[in-house]
């Protein structure tokens, strides 16, 4: 069977065969690289802190590398189109590695320096990269018949179709502007409220609103009617049925319950929003994220087990290796890891000690293998990165707290762990996507690797001051930038280590979550929809609402609904991207103490909701005029 896999394998052609040799990591692919990955890497942190959701960079990247190196400067080398959107996804996996973690340590007024943040991510992500490295030949290549990487394949599919590149470039374009200009219009310049909302007649605290932002509704369209419809569930639970139930049972009492700050009959929706249905959202998510976990660990044992009996078998084979199989040498990856875990044990930036550099090893090793594998089957979007980390965090506080590190020190440095490790997934998962896109096109896999660790570092210095700026201008935690993945690992080591939770309202969210689960639900869905206000999970069901509506008009043509859908996900890809990198410069603007206006021109909710359904009107329309072939993408909860 192995030797058959081998076979299979080793007389597989790429795209660009072994034979042929193509410009490749060139200067003009590293700047266009570089520009990306800082562009993406922005443009997740600013989503990621709003939703809890990334979105994959490797397909619009895909599509910018082939307009503007194809089109503009006339090269023709797919191998450099693969470097860029390499390069891309390292700033969009550590952006997704830090802000579901480190906000945290705002929440805890233990703000970090900007250098203490670059070197948390520098560290994981590039642990990320170096421990995949010797994966990829048992994962990619041996592996090839069984492991399809998803993501990884539809990427190659682009970068060979090429030819179009021009003109699905435009579509990226096309979203970027719109979505920039409705966010610059509403939150840069206030000509409109970028939210609306509603009571319902005679039914106290019950309330529907919206937050009219066209990244919400580029979400929507790239998750789909199904997720998208189960994010609203979880958002509908809250809003018509948790809060007007506590509105009313708790109606006559006097006194404060806890957590709250003040008698429920003089908190509206929003104050019971904020007094109990978080922990209670909280509780779902942290459940959710655990039962993932739990429902992948036949599948993560088997991963483990399998890699590492390839890994003892790989010096059985004496095989000569070609271009398209040389990767960085094993003895600079090892020296490589062993400095990383000495730095992370001594380095006073982190102060997390011996104990928790091994912590870092183990989890990070065991982890890294289990998502570079599990990617490969269910893809990015499906991995358990969440799980994996609330399970890393759950193990290294007790640890912590048994060794006699406790308090805030203690925090700190657990949730410290848990950033590291959780950089070194979401880097470890998105190389994994890339080499086999290297594989199908015929990559060289070394300059990947180091194209990747520049994209790593690029992004890993820019993204503390990204975090910086949008916590002084935005807050994080705050209802602008609510930070649900962050907050959610913030109470979770706070709990362990101080007991001083809500614990009642915490047990409600993970039975709800239960629950779910037993309704055929994905929980951590509902559960993020629970913990969000309802006002980003409407938009995001409308744009889940439009890619349904495309679906159907093009049911009947397979060629034409794929054309169809790739076109509105890459409009949907330069919406969220638009609005999110003018939301970072609008942070970068208060930050400077540039004067923004703070009084909204028009008050209504009319002018809003006629400039977001224009929006919607837009991205049915021109998926729809679509006629044959396009392009794709997706990404984790």
């Amino acid at each position: 069977m192995d030797k058959q896999k081998t076979k299979e394998s080793s007389s597989f052609i790429p795209y660009i065969p072994a034979s042929r040799t193509l410009p490749e990591l060139t200067v003009l692919a590293v700047i266009l690289g570089i520009i990306l990955a800082v562009v993406f890497a922005a443009a997740n942190a600013y989503l990621g802190l709003k939703i809890g959701l990334t979105v994959s960079a490797s397909i619009p990247a895909a599509v910018i590398s082939l307009g503007v190196l194809r089109g503009l400067f006339k090269r023709k080398s797919i191998l450099e189109n693969n470097i860029v959107q390499t390069m891309t996804t390292a700033g969009e996996a550590v952006a997704a590695g830090a802000i579901f973690t480190l906000p945290a340590l705002y929440m805890w007024n233990q703000v970090p320096g900007i250098g203490t943040v670059s070197f948390i991510v520098l560290v994981g992500g590039f642990l990320g990269v170096a421990m995949m490295i010797p994966l990829r030949r048992l994962l990619i290549v041996n592996e090839h018949q069984t492991l399809p990487y998803p993501e990884g394949t539809a990427c190659a599919e682009v970068l060979i179709s090429g030819e179009t590149g021009g003109k699905s470039a435009k579509m990226v374009l096309y979203g970027f502007i719109a979505g920039g200009l409705v966010k610059a219009l509403g939150d840069g310049f206030k000509w409109f409220k970028t939210e609306i909302e509603t009571g319902i007649h005679r039914f106290k605290n019950a309330v529907i609103g919206m937050d009219t932002y066209p990244a919400l509704l580029g979400v929507g369209y790239i998750i789909g009617p199904a997720i998208s419809g189960q994010m609203l569930a979880g958002g509908i639970m809250a809003w018509l049925v948790m809060i007007p139930m506590i509105g009313f049972f708790g109606g006559g009492a006097q006194a404060v319950l806890s957590p709250a700050e003040a008698p429920i009959p003089q908190l509206d929706a929003w104050g019971i929003w904020e007094g109990y249905i978080r922990y209670i959202g909280a509780g779902a998510v942290a459940a959710g994220g655990l039962i993932t976990l739990v429902k992948t660990l036949p599948m993560l044992f088997s991963s483990l087990a399998a890699t590492l009996s390839g890994l003892s078998k790989r010096n059985e084979q004496k095989v000569t290796l070609d271009r398209t199989q040389f990767d960085i040498p094993g003895f600079w990856v090892t020296i490589m890891i062993a400095l990383l875990v000495i730095i992370i044990a001594f380095a006073p930036l982190t102060d997390v000690g011996i104990i928790g550099a091994i912590a870092i090893a183990i989890f990070g090793f065991l982890f890294v293998t289990v998502a570079s594998r599990i990617v490969g089957l269910v893809g990015s979007s499906s991995s358990p990165v969440s799980g994996m980390t609330i399970a890393t965090l759950l193990i290294v506080t007790f640890i912590f707290k048994m060794t006699g590190l406790s308090g805030m020190g203690g925090m700190i440095a657990a949730l410290t762990v848990g950033a590291i490790v959780c950089v070194a997934l979401a880097v470890a998962g998105d190389i994994s996507q890339d080499l086999k896109t290297g594989y199908l096109v015929g990559g060289t896999p070394w300059k990947q690797q180091v194209a990747m660790m520049i994209g790593v570092l690029v992004s890993g210095l820019v993204i503390g001051f990204i975090l910086s700026v949008l916590n002084e201008s935005y807050g994080l935690g705050s209802e602008q930038l609510p930070a649900p993945k962050a907050v959610l690992m913030r109470l979770i080591v706070e709990g362990i280590m101080s007991n001083n939770l809500p614990w009642e309202l915490i047990f409600i969210g993970a039975a709800s979550a239960v629950v779910f689960e037993f309704l055929g639900l994905n929980s951590l869905t509902v559960a993020v929809g629970i913990y969000l206000p309802i006002h980003v999970s409407t938009p995001i069901m409308v744009g889940g609402i439009v890619r349904w509506f495309v679906e159907w008009r093009s049911r009947k043509d397979a060629g034409l609904l794929k054309a169809r859908v790739e076109t509105g996900t890459l409009l949907a890809s330069g919406l969220i991207a638009g609005e999110s990198l003018i939301g970072v410069i609008i942070a970068i603007l208060i930050w400077l103490g540039v004067p923004i206006p703070e009084d909204v021109l028009v008050s209504s909710n009319v002018l809003p909701l006629v400039v977001f359904l224009l929006v919607v009107v837009m991205l049915a329309w021109i998926s729809l005029r679509q006629k044959k072939e396009s392009v794709v993408t997706k990404r984790e909860v």
